[in-house]
């Protein structure tokens, strides 16, 4: 999990597990990757320790990460940079850095093909229904769609919902109903 604003406490407790005295190289385990493409440079390099997480007040974690990341776009030469961390119930022994890191880039997979696609393309945050269930159900409707729309061979759902919206016999037929005149 990557602690975000949403956890201040924890969030501004997490960088003193790298820095000294907690912080110890020897305690420490990293792992990097280097990606080139898309026009860009992307650095990413986690490190986790296991050193003093039993202090947290936090049920179940067993280790903490800190991920730097370094994008440099190629065109432009402009370079962001990040730091940003997380912690994990899981063991040292069933993932290590390597695995951490390749863990944390597949879950911007999912952000970027479905949360990002839910918030920008249907709006979810502004939605104004919050009581009960509902707001579970309009969020599982929308991934039923993303997945309708990315199994019948679409990338962009924005155009996909615009070109449904056009036809919507062809939309009833990505559910398997019968095409209506």
């Amino acid at each position: 999990m990557v602690v975000k604003g949403n956890h201040p406490s924890l969030a501004a407790v997490l960088p003193a597990f790298f820095e000294p005295p907690l912080g110890r190289p020897a305690c420490q385990r990293q792992a990097q990757t280097l990606e080139k493409g898309h026009g860009r440079i992307e650095w990413r390099r986690l490190t986790t320790t296991t050193v003093g997480v039993s202090a947290l007040a936090w049920p179940g974690v067993s280790q903490v990460f800190r991920l730097e990341r370094r994008t440099e776009l190629v065109r432009p030469g402009k370079v962001r940079e990040a730091i940003v961390y997380g912690l994990t119930s899981v063991s040292p022994q069933r993932a290590g850095a390597g695995r951490l890191l390749r863990w944390t880039r597949g879950h911007w997979r999912i952000e970027n093909r479905s949360h990002w696609v839910r918030d920008v393309t249907f709006d979810e945050d502004r939605s104004t229904v919050r009581g009960g269930s509902i707001p579970q159900v309009l969020a599982g409707l929308r991934n039923v769609v993303i997945g309708l729309l990315r199994r019948a061979g679409h990338a962009n759902i924005a155009r996909a919902g615009r070109y449904y919206a056009a036809h919507p016999a062809e939309a009833l037929a990505l559910l398997g109903l019968p095409l209506q005149n």
